[in-house]
């Protein structure tokens, strides 16, 4: 009798871009909240960048200091990997429950001094309104600009 394997779909919206500069620099721009409020919309992280540990982007909306974004660290090996939950807890019409959370990662590989950067975000399919988050994610360009800004601001320093 033959088994029958049913794969489900993940939604992923994945950026990468080449940076002239080593990894450790692209490191210190995703990691730095002097850098991250540069290309992250105005926002700083806030984190002490253990597994496990929270990890918040506060930037300033209408004078007032606000979390903009929420998650924890999932795993981190500083130079080349960080995996971590996000969700945004302004939005009232998303629970700020675990299955509600997207993952994000970033993938650092240096080779001769320039830096392969690969961002993901995902799995939609896992989180509420999923479909329709991915493809405004989509439609929006997912990392894109945001990762152009992060190439200018690696390569400008």
């Amino acid at each position: 009798m033959a088994k029958i394997l049913t794969m489900e779909l993940e939604l992923i919206v994945k950026n990468e871009i080449d940076i002239n500069a080593p990894a450790s620099t692209v490191w210190a721009v995703l990691t730095n909240p002097e850098h991250t409020k540069k290309y992250m919309y105005g926002c700083k992280t806030v984190s002490d960048w253990k597994i496990g540990s929270p990890l918040l982007w506060k930037g300033v909306w209408e004078g007032k200091e606000m979390v903009a974004v929420k998650g924890s660290i999932i795993d981190i090996q500083p130079g080349s990997f960080l995996a971590y939950t996000t969700i945004d807890p302004n939005n009232p019409n998303m629970p700020d429950t675990p299955e509600n959370y997207l993952t994000v990662t970033y993938l650092l590989s240096e080779t001769n001094s320039h830096t392969h950067l690969i961002v993901t975000q995902g799995n939609y399919t896992k989180v509420a309104d999923g479909e329709k988050r991915y493809n405004e994610a989509i439609n929006a360009g997912g990392w894109k600009t945001i990762l152009d800004k992060i190439k200018q601001i690696v390569e400008e320093n």
